[in-house]
């Protein structure tokens, strides 16, 4: 299974954000999407996940060697900016969820399973969320997400708001979703794309540009990204 972005545009006002990007991330990967501030990374989450329509292009799975319109159900979209409902508490939230979606889940667990494996206290469970501080409320908002294992799985700046021992259990739960999901996080910490990708793909000016994965783990790597983030409208400063 792929997901393939072909020639999306996307514009407000007049001044396009996305500009003929294409790519295709396959199912079994975990793509790291880097960009400037501003450069459309939300933007792109955005109109593959449908929240959001585009100007022209098409984003579609492939599967089979055939191209499909894929449903709003099959993405699994985890925001930067956690969207959870502060009129219920943890455990409330995750036993909707289970309610809601345990037919399309693989493995169901508890709630108090589930919480506890992105590190919400046992005394936490049961608080209105209203109360969470910002990473506990992205600790549910992730895991609500991920349990349900969609086909494909956009996470917007995650890990940032997580302490060491939570990122990396949420770092393993990503890893082993891959075998079954298109995996694509944006991220601006660098390192974290090196330690946790298979393939870092570059959001600038507009367009998507692949970085060989061989080349991930070049000492001179870093360098590379940044001088090619710092190109102006595809004109390299070393021109």
């Amino acid at each position: 299974m792929k997901l393939v972005v072909e020639q999306l545009e996307k514009e407000f006002k007049g001044k396009k954000v996305i500009k003929n990007a294409s790519f295709e991330f396959q199912k079994g990967k975990i793509y790291g999407l880097l960009g400037r501030n501003g450069a459309g990374k939300t933007t792109l989450f955005s109109c593959i996940s449908k929240d959001i329509s585009f100007e022209s292009g098409s984003v579609k799975l492939e599967e089979n060697g055939e191209l499909v319109d894929y449903k709003e159900t099959d993405i699994g979209l985890v925001h930067a900016t956690p969207n959870v409902p502060d009129f219920m508490t943890g455990y409330e939230f995750i036993k909707f969820f289970i309610d809601m979606n345990q037919h399309q889940m693989k493995h169901i667990r508890t709630p108090d399973a589930y919480l506890a494996k992105v590190g919400i206290k046992e005394e936490d469970r049961h608080r209105l969320m209203k109360e969470y501080s910002h990473g506990m409320r992205n600790k549910v908002q992730m895991i609500a997400t991920m349990m349900i294992q969609p086909p494909i799985l956009l996470l917007d700046e995650p890990l940032t708001s997580f302490d060491v021992v939570a990122a990396h259990e949420v770092k393993e739960l990503i890893l082993s979703m891959k075998s079954d999901s298109v995996v694509i996080f944006s991220t601006h910490i660098l390192q974290l794309a090196k330690d946790l990708c298979d393939e870092i793909v570059l959001l600038h000016n507009g367009e998507l540009r692949g970085i060989p994965a061989a080349s991930i783990h070049d000492p001179d790597f870093e360098n590379e990204v940044v001088r090619l983030l710092s190109e102006e409208d595809g004109v390299s400063h070393d021109e």
